[in-house]
C-alpha cells in the first residue's frame, strides 16, 4: 500500500520483496537486543496489533456468505 500511495504503482508483496532484494535490502537480525527494549510494549503489541495485522480479514465483519459453489450463505 505504501508503494502504491507514494508512487502510484501497484505491486504484489512478492514483487516488492524482489525489488527490495535487488536494491540490497534484506531481513535484518540484530546481534544484541536494544537497550531501549520495552517488554511491556512488546507484549501489548503482540496481543493488540499483531492479530489484526497478521489476519486483516478477521478484523472486518463477515459478509455472511460462503466461498463454496455448493454451499450457499445464510438466507
Amino acid at each position: 500500500m505504501l508503494v502504491e500511495e507514494r508512487y502510484q504503482v501497484s505491486y504484489e508483496i512478492s514483487g516488492v520483496w524482489r525489488l527490495l532484494a535487488r536494491l540490497g535490502w534484506s531481513w535484518q537480525v540484530p546481534r544484541v537486543r536494544a537497550v531501549e527494549r520495552s517488554e511491556e510494549a512488546i507484549a501489548a503489541w503482540r496481543t493488540e496489533t499483531w492479530p489484526v495485522a497478521s489476519h486483516p480479514c478477521r478484523s472486518q465483519p463477515s459478509a455472511g456468505g460462503s466461498a463454496s459453489r455448493t454451499r450457499l450463505g445464510p438466507g
